[in-house]
């Protein structure tokens, strides 16, 4: 069985998925796993010098940990923090249709690269974390292109202002790496995390 590690931690474990992501949850049922969603209430942002994906990192593990005094005894939390880096700074999610817009300008035609961090965490606190990375090219698309995206509204709440699952797939050109950290779950990653507490 494909992710054998994370369906036996699944089975011993009430899965709850620290995170309000539509699409960690999908990727999660894809998975045939039944879990609750409780919402991290944590301040999102970098430290003065914090690498990228230490930040993420952190964030991940700072989410779940914020999770565990609701969790149960059998409960194990799964928490993330996707980021989109150009350059070593991180994109975040537009604030503004023009920062946007400003922000698809810059990767169009080059190379990023997404970093998500996963933690799981039981009701005593961090059990394990890590992180996974997958370069993206973009494709060199025009303005107007830029500007039909962002009215579709898709931009709006993601890192980096798109989504590769959706309308957002004709920017990129290739990856080098799983499709599904870029849209925020590394299912290989989380099995090994899994492997880590069973083992």
């Amino acid at each position: 069985m494909k992710y054998k590690d994370l369906h036996q931690l699944a089975g011993q474990h009430q899965l709850v998925l620290g995170s309000g992501s539509p699409r960690r949850a999908r990727l999660l049922k894809e998975l045939g796993l039944s879990f609750r969603q409780i919402v991290p209430q944590i301040e999102e942002a970098a430290l003065p010098d914090e690498k990228p994906c230490a930040c993420a990192l952190r964030l991940a593990e700072e989410k779940a940990e914020s999770i565990t005094r609701q969790l149960k005894d059998s409960e194990i939390v799964l928490a993330g923090d996707t980021i989109v880096v150009l350059d070593e700074v991180i994109l975040g999610k537009p604030q503004s249709q023009d920062e946007a817009f400003e922000t698809l300008s810059r990767l169009a035609g080059r190379t990023h690269y997404v970093c998500t961090a996963l933690a799981l965490a039981d009701h005593t606190g961090l059990v394990c974390s890590g992180t996974e990375q997958t370069e993206v090219v973009f494709n060199n698309v025009t303005p107007e292109q830029i500007r039909e995206y962002i009215d579709s509204g898709e931009p709006m709440d993601k890192a980096g202002a798109y989504g590769i699952q959706g309308m957002g797939a004709f920017l990129v050109d290739s990856i080098k790496g799983n499709l599904d950290n870029v849209i925020g779950l590394p299912r290989t990653l989380l099995n090994r995390l899994a492997g880590g507490v069973l083992h």
